[in-house]
């Protein structure tokens, strides 16, 4: 299959917001994961401060990524993986889209969230926990046109803790970077 950069997500607002939100929580020894990792941009901003490990499932964004030098597993959210990271990093599509619009090639994946805008995001917080380190934290990118309070919702009842760290409003939508850690049991 020869490579289409036109079947690549591009870096947007989103994409700067996660990648200035993931530069401030990062530390050094950090093991990071980036689930769909797209054109790799945050990736490989981030490899020079610690080990970063990719995953995506459309072949044209792994290429892409490949060639910034970032390490990609070809594979939807979190299967191939097998070890736990520190720092987990999403920028899910999470465009509410009705099954008329959708459009049938892999660009599609980067921005199709169901009907509702949450159907990948509810996917990746049910099984987070398998890869995320016992201290571990997540940072998750969501949109005002995916209900951020039913995501928040969603996330604590699965176990979980979740807190805006970044903001930014745009044009048609506010683009929020939530932070997402394990509840830590009572005593």
């Amino acid at each position: 299959m020869p490579f289409d950069p036109c079947q690549v997500y591009s870096p947007e607002a989103d994409t700067f917001l996660l990648a200035r939100a993931a530069q401030a929580e990062v530390k050094a020894g950090d093991r990071v994961l980036e689930v769909g990792t797209g054109s790799g941009y945050i990736a490989a901003e981030l490899v020079r401060i610690c080990d970063v490990v990719a995953t995506d499932i459309n072949p044209h964004a792994a290429l892409c990524a490949r060639e910034r030098g970032v390490d990609v597993l070809r594979g939807d959210l979190f299967s191939g993986i097998r070890s736990t990271f520190d720092l987990i990093l999403f920028n899910p599509p999470y465009l509410p889209t009705q099954p008329a619009e959708r459009i049938d090639d892999w660009l599609e994946y980067a921005l199709d969230g169901g009907e509702c805008g949450r159907a990948v995001i509810e996917r990746f917080v049910a099984d987070v926990v398998r890869v995320l380190a016992p201290d571990g934290r997540c940072l998750l990118l969501i949109s005002s046109l995916t209900g951020p309070g039913e995501v928040c919702e969603h996330i604590s009842r699965r176990g979980f803790t979740s807190e805006v760290v970044m903001q930014e409003a745009l044009e048609d939508e506010i683009l929020y970077v939530l932070r997402i850690k394990k509840m830590k049991k009572r005593v």
